[in-house]
């Protein structure tokens, strides 16, 4: 069952590992991004980082998409971690389970501008968010589980 899926640019760090992973009672983490699975240095790096007796699983979005509709993950308390904006939505259209996205952090670019702390997006991105919305996907943006949640409705101008 998935308990959170979120945007993180850094993917797997102290706030992911420890923070969301013990609020959620997660059991599993999956990080679902193209790039990291062909990437041995940075997979080496995720699997220091995750907190013992938590299991890690890096996978391509399509295996990724495909594991959780076969209904594998559903025996864990599943955290989902994508890199991008771009990521969450391939991930959203592909797996009906992805009720709600957390935005947690996402890198500062040309041509994108900030709508909160960590949060800074294209209007690519923006376009994106909304698709996911239009599905029924609820977004929000929260750091850390201390922090209450925005909804991005607050943030954007819709």
């Amino acid at each position: 069952m998935i308990k959170l899926c979120r945007v993180d640019h850094r993917l797997l760090h102290g706030q992911v590992a420890f923070s969301w992973t013990n609020e959620l009672s997660a059991d599993c983490i999956l990080i679902a991004n193209d790039a990291v699975v062909h990437d041995e240095v940075f997979k080496t790096t995720m699997k220091l980082a995750k907190p013992s007796g938590v299991k890690l699983v890096i996978k391509n979005l399509e295996n990724s998409i495909k594991a959780i509709n076969s209904g594998v993950t559903d025996t864990y308390r599943l955290l989902v971690v994508v890199k991008t904006i771009h990521d969450a939505n391939v991930l959203s259209a592909g797996c009906p389970a992805v009720h709600s996205l957390n935005l947690g952090g996402t890198i500062r670019r040309e041509g994108c501008r900030q709508i909160s702390k960590a949060i800074f997006i294209s209007d690519k991105d923006e376009a994106e968010l909304k698709e996911l919305q239009q599905r029924g996907v609820s977004v929000f943006i929260q750091q850390l589980p201390a922090e209450s949640p925005i909804a991005l409705e607050h943030v954007l101008h819709q």
